[in-house]
């Protein structure tokens, strides 16, 4: 039986208009909704928001986010664990790793194989970077399902970049030798799953996603990056490199495409965190690793 089944609780979804039609996290709730509990499904790009009356009403027992990076969820989210609400993630798991720059310096400072990392707001900045290092990965440091990155095999190349309109920063990353597929491994309150998808740095590959066993290695990589990030529900963009498993993108609450039962799993993961906090109360502790989907 879910946690989904025992006893009824209060949610509040913060929910971007960019997913206003997506199955995660709208599946989700209804299924919280029809096993019992309430849920407010709020936008905060769309609907009049009365702050002060939503964080002192004490009415939802937990506040959940699904947004873009930059959206303004965030800080509502994030004003919400200051007035001592709880959130799903925690609130000050999630702009670490929307902010990919700073993602980059938090994952050399614990050991986690991500590769060097250059940030600038100028694309012609990356110049600089050693001949040696191409071909080099560009993206921006906010950006978020395969948007805008580009594979740059030469330094002149970068003149035919565009800075982001917003000021904000770019990274640069050397190119991972790989056999043109993403591994791309979720996290469900502790339960770990992986699918094998095409990279978006290889459209000539052809485009297929499916579930995949995942192999032990990654899945301690997976568990070290939640607890590194105090992340709960969240995925990872693992490649396998000649050197091994290299993580190049985390994400708070991803899709959960192709995970088996994932709005089931969701949900259970959801009432649970709500009810009994993040799965990292004290330093080293971890999501529990089971063998179901993991490879030996």
């Amino acid at each position: 039986m879910g946690w989904g089944h025992v006893g009824h609780m209060r949610f509040c979804f913060l929910v971007e208009e960019h997913y206003r039609n997506d199955g995660m996290p709208l599946a989700v709730v209804e299924h919280l909704r029809v096993t019992g509990h309430r849920v407010d499904v709020l936008r905060p790009g769309a609907d009049l928001l009365d702050l002060a009356k939503l964080v002192r009403s004490g009415k939802h027992d937990a506040w959940v986010l699904k947004t873009v990076s930059g959206g303004p969820g965030l800080g509502l989210l994030e004003s919400a664990a200051a007035a001592g609400l709880t959130t799903v993630n925690d609130a000050r798991a999630i702009r670490p790793v929307r902010d990919k720059a700073r993602a980059a310096v938090v994952a050399a400072l614990h050991g986690l194989p991500m590769p060097r990392t250059w940030a600038a707001a100028d694309p012609a900045a990356f110049a600089a970077i050693g001949a040696r290092r191409y071909p080099l990965v560009v993206k921006p440091a906010d950006g978020s399902s395969g948007r805008a990155v580009h594979l740059v095999e030469r330094p002149e190349q970068l003149a035919g970049l565009a800075a982001p309109a917003d000021g904000g920063l770019l990274i640069a990353q050397p190119y991972v030798p790989n056999d043109g597929c993403d591994l791309k491994v979720y996290c469900a309150g502790g339960e770990f799953f992986a699918t094998r998808r095409t990279s978006p740095l290889h459209p000539h590959h052809p485009a297929v996603e499916r579930p995949v066993p995942l192999p032990r290695e990654v899945a301690a990589l997976a568990a070290q990056v939640g607890e590194v990030f105090g992340l709960d529900l969240y995925g990872l963009d693992v490649l396998i490199g000649p050197d091994g498993p290299v993580v190049v993108d985390v994400n708070d609450f991803p899709s959960f495409r192709q995970v088996p039962r994932a709005v089931e799993r969701v949900a259970d993961a959801v009432v649970r965190l709500a009810r009994t906090g993040s799965s990292w109360p004290t330093p080293g502790a971890g999501p529990l690793l089971t063998d179901a989907g993991v490879a030996g």
